[in-house]
């Protein structure tokens, strides 16, 4: 009778231990991850709803024409849109050899005091693709025109 009860005690330690193993490491992996999230936004939806100015997100759309200045040093200010809304950006560093003005882009960063401050900043990489993202936000705009094959 004491053996079964040992062991019942024993099996009830084990699962016990499990379970708190399991709420730690949950813990452990969402602290971890809380900076590594960065939600998807486009530039309708940051002019809505603007994120606070501590919050990294990634922003997407085109280069709106005209709007590509490049300053003194290594920045560059342009205007990113979906069709609905128009968002600035300024981005200090070298822009990828495929960005240009009236293509897709795609940057990571703040929005702080109306500027999206990009951190990165990444171009389409040929002639037909944009990220589902962008041509998911140009589609709700109305603007998003399929790719000639």
């Amino acid at each position: 009778m004491a053996l079964k009860s040992l062991k019942k005690q024993r099996r009830i330690q084990i699962v016990a231990l499990a379970a708190v193993a399991l709420i730690v490491s949950t813990g452990l992996i969402g602290y971890a991850m809380r900076d590594g999230i960065n939600f998807f936004r486009s530039p309708s939806q940051v002019m809505e709803e603007p994120p606070a100015p501590h919050e990294v997100f990634r922003i997407g759309g085109l280069v709106e024409d005209g709007s590509l200045v490049r300053g003194a040093g290594e920045q560059i200010r342009f205007s990113v849109t979906d069709g609905g809304a128009t968002v600035p950006v300024v981005y200090t560093g070298v822009l990828p050899d495929l960005f240009e003005e009236n293509q897709g882009m795609v940057g990571t960063g703040r929005y702080v005091d109306g500027v999206f401050e990009a951190s990165e900043i990444l171009a389409k990489h040929d002639e037909t693709y944009m990220p589902k993202e962008v041509v998911d936000a140009l589609k709700e705009q109305g603007v998003y025109q399929e790719p000639e094959s």
